[in-house]
């Protein structure tokens, strides 16, 4: 078994260890599928140097001690409560990034059954976001010393998470319930957004998970353009609606276009949110207490 495939295993003994409670090694093999023996070869080193204490139980301050075995680079504010509550964010955040291509995907190919198990994918996020904030209450309920204060802010990234996915929904749903087709200029721009908002996501992820600090000029820069193409989108949707002899139904196709267009607006701002986390979470810069949707300046 390689080195990487070990760290996984550990990884997810450690997990079972910090969140289930569990009173003997044979509850952990049996929760994972592996051997007692094998787990007691896993655990006998953290053991013997205190990190893990019978029964069961895992000294997360003294973890801090031993997590470069995992061969993973530490940012400037990781300690043993972020290092594996940062790794269900990483995979949270691709999993919503999955969910968010397939959701505009399904517009492109005006693909019902690709709309279909993009809102599926919701609920996969939904609790993903249930195990970051548990996780976050555990480790702060274990270790309420004054350097667990920040993990607060790892629960905070993962609702903002969560919220991507919901306006992600709104993409999804469209291709779901609108048969009428997109003109080829609207079409345009609503591409334009989703890979302008989509980069904004990686990117503010990038700066919180991994100390990237330097790319939040990028991301305002991404700002000003996606709120630019709302603004041509929202303008599309006007002249549209005024050349055209609504019925219901049409009213209807406008109403739900805009709350795709509004969609990529928002998932703009909340990376946005989360790269001003960052800021906070490493370099203890205070946030605004004002949305970034207010603090825009209006013209």
């Amino acid at each position: 078994m390689t080195n990487r495939a070990k760290n996984s295993t550990l990884k997810a003994v450690l997990e079972v260890i910090l969140y289930d409670n569990p009173a003997t090694q044979d509850e952990i093999a049996d929760k994972l599928g592996l051997t007692r023996r094998y787990v007691t070869k896993l655990l006998q080193p953290l053991i013997k140097e205190g990190v893990v204490r019978r029964a069961y139980i895992l000294d997360l301050k003294k973890f801090e001690e031993f997590s470069e075995m995992f061969d993973e680079e530490k940012t400037s504010r990781e300690h043993a409560g972020t290092f594996l509550i940062k790794d269900m964010l990483r995979d949270m955040a691709k999993h919503v990034c999955r969910q968010f291509d397939m959701s505009f995907e399904a517009i492109l190919n005006s693909d019902s059954e690709m709309a279909d198990e993009a809102l599926r994918l919701d609920y996969v996020s939904n609790n993903m976001h249930e195990k970051v904030r548990s996780s976050v209450e555990t480790v702060i309920s274990i270790n309420p010393y004054s350097e667990f204060s920040k993990t607060m802010v790892l629960g905070e990234v993962g609702y903002d998470l969560e919220r991507i996915a919901d306006h992600t929904c709104h993409i999804a749903n469209f291709a779901l319930q609108e048969s009428d087709p997109i003109d080829d200029e609207m079409m345009e721009t609503l591409k334009s957004m989703y890979k302008t908002s989509r980069k904004m996501v990686n990117q503010s992820m990038e700066a919180f998970l991994d100390e990237r600090l330097e790319l939040k000029d990028k991301v305002m820069d991404y700002e000003e353009k996606i709120h630019s193409l709302q603004k041509k989108a929202l303008n599309n949707i006007a002249i549209q609606m005024a050349d055209d002899d609504m019925d219901k139904d049409r009213s209807n196709y406008y109403l739900s276009l805009s709350k795709v267009v509004k969609a990529f607006e928002r998932i703009g701002d909340i990376s946005i949110e989360i790269i001003d986390t960052a800021g906070e979470f490493y370099r203890n810069i205070p946030r605004t207490t004002t949305p970034e949707r207010f603090r825009r300046t209006r013209s």
